[in-house]
């Protein structure tokens, strides 16, 4: 049976302190996505409002040369994917149907979805219930407010990555972010792995019960992160 995952984008595009529109990053999502589709896996978008997410045009320019941002761009089925994400309240916890779930970075992500109820309340119920539990770049902020069945926060001793505080400073947005997800997760318990800036870096941290979290660093990482949700499912 084909994989399934349920793939959370944000409906925030608004930075702090800045009239910069923001969104999701393009990339880290036309990445994996062409991963998962590759692979034979079926992928559901949802967003906290539904309808379509707003992308960050940053990003658009600068992956401009990139082949699968541009083909995901130019792809009408992917477009059409996107455009109509169905809103995240029309998959309540535990949403047993998916395999995996799955939130694409940009700063996006920052605001809204890490105090979102049903994204947390999904995000306990794939981990606890030892279904992957994935997320890239700004992303890893909407596991930080995350607490189990126990009232532990999720990452609390977990090996994790993300955006960190050295690439937000050289992309000169340290300023307008809420926080910083480095330093939340820190503060939240978790082992942090930080690999050089603007290269590949993914985490799979998987305990002894069998729980799954999959974390990526940068646009640069969503690619293998895709690839590591899908061995994982196959485990």
């Amino acid at each position: 049976m084909a994989p399934k995952v349920l793939i959370v984008f944000t409906s925030n595009d608004k930075l702090v302190n800045s009239d910069h529109k923001t969104g999701y990053y393009l990339p880290e999502i036309a990445h994996p996505y062409y991963v998962f589709k590759n692979a034979g896996a079926e992928v559901v978008a949802a967003s906290e409002k539904g309808g379509e997410p707003p992308l960050d045009s940053s990003s658009v320019d600068a992956f401009k040369e990139d082949a699968d941002s541009k083909k995901f761009l130019n792809d009408s089925e992917a477009q059409a994917w996107i455009k109509n994400s169905k809103p995240l309240s029309a998959f309540p916890a535990p949403a047993k149907e998916f395999d995996a779930i799955f939130y694409p970075g940009g700063h996006g992500p920052l605001i809204g979805l890490p105090e979102s109820k049903e994204s947390q309340d999904l995000i306990r119920a794939f981990y606890e219930s030892n279904r992957v539990v994935s997320a890239v770049c700004h992303a890893p902020a909407v596991l930080t407010d995350v607490k189990l069945s126990d009232g532990s926060y999720l990452v609390n001793g977990r090996s994790v990555t993300s955006f960190t505080n050295e690439e937000e400073e050289q992309a000169g947005l340290t300023n307008n972010v809420p926080w910083l997800v480095e330093t939340r997760l820190q503060e939240r318990g978790a082992k942090f792995n930080k690999g050089k800036p603007w290269t590949e870096n993914v985490v799979v941290d998987k305990d002894s019960s069998g729980r799954i979290l999959i974390t990526g660093a940068n646009p640069q990482s969503g690619a293998q992160l895709a690839k590591d949700v899908l061995k994982s499912i196959a485990v």
